[in-house]
Formats: structure tokens, sequence, C-alpha cells
């Protein structure tokens, strides 16, 4: 009986002092929220610094919040890393004793275009003369053979259009449709980062 007791007063003591410390008053914090320009804001690696050195990281939840605790008092910079998003950093950010400094929503990480494939294209008429706002659809080629619609463009007064991909190897149609033509399309193999241009001419109209 009395080795039970010490055991659970031994526990008690153990649980009091990890809520003494989780609740340090001589510490503080940082808090945010991370928006970014596509995909999911999960995952994102919070590294927090003190000058050029690491002293703790984090990540973010599904919604893209983040804390970090037990943290100094001082001068701190915040940096925000992603594979395919730009690397985002906030500095000269304050922490009190007992203070949770929270950094709003004001950081958002665009699309790092070393890290994606860009389909860029021109669509011309028989004349050779560049076509404005025409309909250009991309389509993934499956495996089977079969294809499957991913996104849609109209293009510019300059007939240009352009598509940003994942830059895993993949198949993919082109496809340009006009009043009075025929559809044109043409596949290209994406393989990696990197810009992929293709040209579409459209027939002559049929009488």
């Amino acid at each position: 009986m009395r080795f039970k007791k010490t055991l659970f007063l031994f526990a008690v003591t153990l649980a009091f002092a990890a809520t003494a410390l989780g609740q340090d008053k001589s510490l503080g914090a940082i808090k945010g929220k991370v928006r970014v320009e596509t995909g999911s804001p999960s995952g994102v690696t919070v590294v927090v610094r003190h000058g050029e050195t690491e002293v703790t990281r984090s990540t973010t939840d599904k919604n893209g919040d983040f804390l970090v605790s037990r943290l100094k008092p001082g001068i701190y910079g915040v940096t925000f890393r992603k594979p395919g998003l730009s690397i985002g950093s906030l500095e000269d950010i304050e922490v009190k004793a007992g203070k949770t400094r929270s950094l709003g929503d004001r950081l958002i990480l665009t699309i790092d275009e070393g890290s994606i494939a860009f389909l860029s294209g021109s669509v011309f008429g028989a004349t050779g003369r560049s076509v404005p706002n025409v309909k250009v659809e991309l389509l993934r080629i499956l495996e089977d053979g079969n294809t499957k619609k991913i996104d849609s463009r109209v293009t510019t007064e300059t007939g240009s259009f352009k598509f940003r991909l994942s830059p895993d190897p993949g198949k993919y149609r082109v496809s340009v449709k006009a009043d009075g033509v025929e559809p044109v399309t043409k596949d290209v193999e994406i393989d990696g980062a990197a810009v992929y241009r293709v040209a579409l001419n459209l027939p002559a109209k049929s009488q």
C-alpha cells in the first residue's frame, strides 16, 4: 500500500512539474497563420532564428496555423519553407516573457517558379496572324490513353496562353477550339521544371 501511495505521489509531482514548466512565465511564444497562393497551407516548416542561428522549428496545421512556444525573451526572425513555394521570412519579432506574439495572417507564400513547369504557347490563324479570345483546353493523357481535362484558358490579345503544372513527368494534350474550324491539338511531354512552348495553327474556315 505504501509503495502504491509513493508511486501516486511521484506521478502527481511529475504532472505538476510538467504543468509548471509549460506555464513558465519567463518564456514567450510566437503564433500566426500562413496563407499560400496555391495548394494546402499545411506542412509549412516554421523556423525560428536568433540572428542566423536556428533556435527551434515547427510546422503549420491543415489551416496554416502555427505556435512556437518556450522562447526566451528577445528579438527573433522567422523563416517559412515548403517545397514548390517561395521562401518567406519575417524579421525583428520581439518576444516578451509570459506573452504570445501574434503575427496574424499577413504572410502569403507564392509559387516558386523555379520548381514548377510552365506550358506556354500561341495560337495562329491560317494567315499566320495570332488569334485572340479563343478557348484553349489542357488535358492530361492517362496511362490507358484516355484524357482528363485539367484546365482551360482564353488566349490574350496577342493569341498567347500559359498553364502552370507540376514538374512531375507526364503527358498532356493542348486543344484549341474556334468557331467555324476543326479543333487543333498538340501533345506535350513534361519531364521537369522548365518552360515548354507550343504553337498551334488553326486551319482556314470551311466555306
